[in-house]
């Protein structure tokens, strides 16, 4: 694929209305986005890689302990944060297209709370930047490879192509690359959506169908943090040598 000028992306939503029901006792009283890696909450990390991209307004969706989120967030002036409540959770489908018109009518990034990365030589958000094309694309997704996914227990989600087109794993299969939670969507993708709660998986089917879904690989580090156990595990590796070389 050719690497283009950087799309001008002013908008991001972030995902943060989850339980977090894998993550207890820890979200007995906290909800999940403000636990603390490597001593920095989960939702500060992605809010912070936001500010670096020049990302004007983040949307965050709000749900579990949500006054929690909005207390901690009080003093935080960049990006300029805007909340989106949902009543009942209306997983990741759901929650963003409640939210679209906070969001604009341009592609804007979308980014789950918990979703913790190191860039690259370059960081993520400006590579997908780069790399979208609104002519060809309705969703890109950072993907990371499942062989070095060492906090990921799954067994993968997507196979790309050489022009990164992407297509699902099948059953029984490992797929050699694993959705990180970091996304470019264009609104169009919307268009016809189900009302209320739905997953995103529905239109990135959709958008595969119709060659309109693709993915770029993430060339730094990523992190599934899913339970307390993993949790002890990414600390200790994001304090590592290789990790910190990662963020030079």
């Amino acid at each position: 694929m050719t690497i283009r000028k950087a799309t001008p992306i002013k908008s991001a939503m972030v995902l943060a209305a989850g339980l977090g029901l894998r993550m207890r006792p820890l979200t007995d009283d906290i909800p999940k986005p403000l636990i603390a890696v490597s001593g920095q909450p989960m939702l500060d990390r992605v809010l912070d890689h936001l500010e670096r991209a020049r990302i004007g307004r983040a949307v965050i969706n709000l749900h579990y302990l949500g006054e929690r989120i909005v207390e901690h967030l009080t003093e935080r002036k960049r990006p300029e944060i805007q909340f989106s409540y949902e009543k009942d959770v209306l997983e990741t489908g759901g929650g963003v297209a409640r939210a679209l018109s906070q969001l604009g009518d341009k592609p804007f990034i979308v980014v789950n709370s918990d979703t913790v990365w190191l860039d690259g030589p370059s960081p993520a958000i400006e590579r997908m930047r780069r790399l979208w094309d609104g002519r060809r694309m309705d969703a890109l997704l950072m993907l990371y490879p499942t062989a070095l996914a060492s906090s990921y227990q799954g067994t993968g989600d997507f196979f790309m192509d050489a022009g990164g087109r992407l297509v699902r794993r099948g059953e029984k299969t490992v797929a050699p690359f694993v959705f990180t939670g970091v996304q470019i969507l264009h609104p169009r993708l919307f268009e016809g959506a189900p009302d209320g709660k739905f997953s995103l998986n529905i239109l990135y089917d959709r958008a595969r169908e119709k060659g309109r879904l693709f993915g770029l690989r993430h060339d730094g580090e990523w992190y599934h943090v899913g339970t307390p156990e993993l949790l002890k595990s990414v600390d200790a590796q994001i304090e590592s040598p290789h990790a910190r070389m990662s963020r030079l």
